[in-house]
């Protein structure tokens, strides 16, 4: 029986995964169809078949710019990170990224001593505080560095890590003087790396008093309603620990939740900026992932490039946030 490209989508977007992959495929001459097909097979784990149906797009489409992201983080989830870097900066016509008003270029992997770079916030905090492991080796070139941020959210934490900053919380927006600036999630690109250096670190007290829990992410993110736990699951989840959400904490900004975080012994979370925060001040953390839509900065889900440290729980079926939350009482009954 034919699926139209409509109800193939509408069984995609409902978790029939089987329907909707027999749909897209009865429409191989369609760009559409088969992009969707290969975010499909990426969501579900499917790398091989992702690769392959991103690259028949690109065949045919080169710019297409969703095609080449999407192919970037099936490579990164892989760690092909030479390969990806590439492709991964068609995020920026995908979201659309207004370049900032500057008197002063974008790096290009030009020396750096003495020089001053403004490296720009983008995406969300989470990936701010992934890729701020990029800034000591600016450093190490001989810039100065300044991070060009939201200047309540996240600014201070930068600041108490010895960044100088400057307000960058919208696209667009005008830039003091410098003499080049950069965007966080070009930096390995622009430094000609592949698989990422050690976690971002900044200087934490020390404090082994219980446990954090994050059991929700920023509602805007594309993967939002499968990274983040129902609220039936978040109400069991709390009860492990205490809650670091800002409501629950009164948390005005990243440096006070950072000051919480740094007097308990454990934060178990989702994928969520509490991940990044939490490896960045040293202090063990337990993620728990989705079984559908894994990001790539977890690779496969047993060990992560990014975050070597962090303990990994993913769910054994899709939307099973009981099971998670069973093998985390079992690891914390053992020790």
């Amino acid at each position: 029986m034919e699926i139209s490209f409509e109800a193939a989508a509408a069984a995609h977007l409902a978790g029939d995964f089987e329907t909707a992959e027999r749909g897209y495929l009865g429409f191989p001459a369609s760009r559409n169809a088969i992009y969707n097909l290969a975010r499909l097979y990426r969501e579900t784990g499917r790398l091989g078949e992702a690769e392959r149906a991103y690259g028949l797009i690109l065949s045919q489409f080169p710019d297409y710019a969703l095609a080449r992201r999407g192919l970037a983080m099936t490579l990164l989830a892989q760690r092909r990170y030479a390969e990806a870097w590439p492709h991964y900066e068609a995020r920026r016509e995908v979201q659309k990224t207004v370049p900032p008003v500057a008197a002063f270029p974008e790096w290009q992997g030009e020396p750096l001593a003495g020089k001053t770079i403004v490296v720009l916030a983008e995406q969300g905090f989470g990936d701010q505080m992934m890729f701020a492991r990029y800034l000591p080796l600016l450093r190490d070139l001989g810039a100065r560095v300044v991070v060009g941020c939201d200047p309540r959210e996240i600014a201070p934490l930068f600041e108490r890590a010895g960044y100088e900053t400057q307000s960058y919380a919208a696209a667009g927006q005008p830039l003091q003087a410098s003499d080049y600036w950069v965007y966080f999630c070009s930096l390995p690109l622009k430094l000609g790396l592949g698989a990422p250096p050690s976690p971002w670190r900044i200087e934490a007290a020390s404090g082994s008093q219980g446990i954090g829990v994050a059991p929700r992410g920023n509602p805007a993110h594309e993967n939002d309603r499968n990274r983040s736990m129902s609220a039936e699951a978040t109400d069991a989840f709390v009860e492990l620990g205490r809650d670091l959400r800002p409501q629950a904490t009164g948390a005005r900004d990243f440096l006070e939740t950072a000051e919480v975080i740094e007097g308990l012994e454990l934060v178990i979370t989702v994928d969520s900026s509490a991940a990044h925060l939490t490896a960045a001040l040293g202090k063990p953390c337990w993620v728990l992932l989705p079984r559908i839509g894994l990001d790539w900065r977890w690779n496969d889900a047993i060990s992560s490039d990014w975050y070597p440290q962090a303990r990994l729980f993913r769910q054994e079926t899709p939307g099973d946030w009981d099971g998670v939350l069973a093998q985390v009482r079992a690891a914390l009954a053992a020790g």
